[in-house]
């Protein structure tokens, strides 16, 4: 069998709780999730919206879980100071036994991006440059480094810091979907983590990663290829883009018809939303991380139990996608 995951977004946002819905529930949450066949937990992070922030989510599921992959997706490095974060992260890592992978980004443009550089006292320009520096000195750090020489980040007399279980530390995968992100992905990343509307858009950008990666001497397998997907189950599609469409608004502030054309968004009858994400697989997909459509606790695990359903379907629509390559 190939190997293929399904994880799922906590909900860790407060416009995602009901009224009645208490925080405390998402560590069980998690652990729901983990018995019901999902293998990771990612969550998302973000200045501009209440939310548990993301490093304090994964530390509180770290001793309650067993094996299921924690992620971040995507985790804003100029949020945090450098060595502070990987400090936190290793410590994660720690806590897990070496269970978590960080999707990392530079954040969005426009009115989703810029206030958060501003609150983070750092400029906007140059912020890929940061973002791939501050990899590199997690990576050095990780592995008993004690200076650091980058062109933005500069660090002499560094003392010891928090080694994670693994060599090298925790997997890193890049949010992104640029043309430049995408050789940054083939260059220096584990894995690639992008929601592209289309799965051709999906197939076309894994190409151009696998490409960069044989051009700087990497091996392909070992850049895992996710992808991160709204999803919403519902009796049709009409009656499920209603709820993506509250969903919007209520996340972004803006319609589902505006969302859809920057993000993945997948909804209707079990079998058409088993379908459209099959379409992902076969592009090259092979771990699928789910954003729940939903506004309130309960709804949110409604949609867990209903994805769940579907894992096994998924996971022979990876095998038969992986036969037909190799036939």
């Amino acid at each position: 069998m190939v190997d293929m995951d399904i994880g799922v977004l906590l909900p860790t946002g407060t416009a995602q709780w009901g009224p009645a819905d208490d925080p405390r529930e998402l560590v069980a949450f998690g652990r729901y999730a983990e018995r019901s066949g999902f293998t990771s937990l990612f969550v998302n992070d973000s200045l501009i919206s209440p939310r548990i922030e993301a490093l304090t989510m994964l530390a509180a599921l770290a001793p309650v879980t067993e094996t299921v992959t924690l992620g971040t997706a995507a985790l804003m490095p100029f949020l945090r100071r450098p060595i502070q974060a990987a400090q936190a992260l290793a410590s994660i890592d720690l806590l897990s036994g070496g269970r978590l992978t960080v999707t990392v980004g530079a954040g969005f443009p426009g009115r989703f991006g810029r206030p958060l550089y501003t609150l983070s006292e750092l400029p906007w320009e140059r912020r890929f440059a940061r973002l791939d520096e501050t990899v590199a000195l997690w990576r050095a750090l990780w592995g008993g480094a004690d200076t650091f020489h980058g062109e933005i980040l500069r660090f002499d007399d560094i003392p010891p810091t928090t080694r994670p279980p693994r060599a090298g530390g925790p997997p890193i995968w890049l949010g992104a979907a640029t043309p430049a992100a995408l050789a940054r992905t083939g260059r220096q990343y584990d894995g690639w983590l992008p929601y592209p509307p289309d799965p051709a858009d999906y197939a076309s950008g894994l190409r151009n990663v696998h490409k960069a990666a044989t051009e700087a001497g990497r091996e392909t397998e070992d850049i895992t290829p996710a992808l991160f997907v709204s999803v919403w189950i519902d009796n049709d599609i009409e009656s499920g883009r209603r709820a993506l469409d509250d969903y919007a608004r209520a996340t972004y502030g803006m319609p589902l018809e505006e969302l859809e054309r920057i993000q993945a968004v997948v909804t209707g009858s079990a079998d058409q939303v088993l379908e459209h994400l099959g379409r992902y697989v076969a592009a090259g997909a092979r771990h699928i991380v789910a954003r729940l459509g939903a506004l309130d606790l309960h709804s949110q695990h409604d949609q867990l139990e209903r994805i769940a359903d579907l894992i096994p379907a998924v996971q022979a629509a990876a095998d038969h996608a992986s036969t037909s390559e190799s036939s």
